[in-house]
């Protein structure tokens, strides 16, 4: 049976230094002989309900194993034909948004940059951007629209926050204490309100 392209994860264990690769073979054949021995062999010597799996650095011959703790462990990081058409689909996808957001910096079309940070289908990655373009060629009325949506990204909606502040600063305006309504940044009373603002 081939060995499977295994992408290694985000976090490291053991002397904490990884692997030194992205990506490496392993063996999830479960008839291997290394496998099924391994169950065994780390029952006896060391107590544990484990086993090993054969693993390959890519171009070279050093074969080394890797610990798991169930037959599906480290079946989650398998990359096969689906997930390299996943990632060459959001690949296209984020030029694609970027592509889109280039041209409409360029227009200073604030409605399309608004519309692809709103929507939770495009690539993290053109949110962001989008984010931090609203905030140089935003008007006051994009604050509204995304002031009151939820991002479910720490770092986009901090972007955003960011943005709302320079479109602020651009138009000389800030936010009511009282009633949240965009005023300016000079005022003594609310326009919307009526409450004294001076030195809020």
């Amino acid at each position: 049976m081939e060995m499977s392209i295994w992408e290694v994860p985000p976090f490291t264990f053991s002397d904490g230094l990884g692997w030194g690769t992205p990506y490496l073979f392993i063996c999830f054949n479960d008839e291997c002989s290394f496998y099924v021995q391994g169950w065994e062999n780390l029952m006896e010597n060391y107590a544990h309900n484990a086993s090993y799996r054969c693993m390959n650095y890519p171009g070279t011959k050093q074969f080394e194993c890797i610990p798991v703790f169930s037959q599906i462990g480290g079946t989650g990081q398998i990359i096969d034909d689906q997930v390299l058409a996943e990632q060459e689909i959001l690949k296209e996808k984020i030029k694609k948004g970027f592509s889109i957001l280039a041209g409409a910096y360029v227009s200073k079309d604030s409605v399309t940059v608004v519309r692809l940070l709103l929507d939770a289908t495009e690539p993290q990655r053109v949110r962001l951007k989008a984010a931090e373009m609203v905030g140089d060629i935003g008007e006051l009325e994009a604050i509204e629209p995304i002031k009151s949506a939820r991002f479910g990204n720490e770092i986009i909606q901090k972007k955003v926050d960011e943005s709302v502040k320079k479109i602020h600063e651009r138009y000389f305006t800030r936010e009511c204490p009282f009633c949240a309504e965009i005023i300016k940044k000079r005022a003594k009373v609310c326009k919307h309100c009526g409450k004294d603002v001076a030195g809020q």
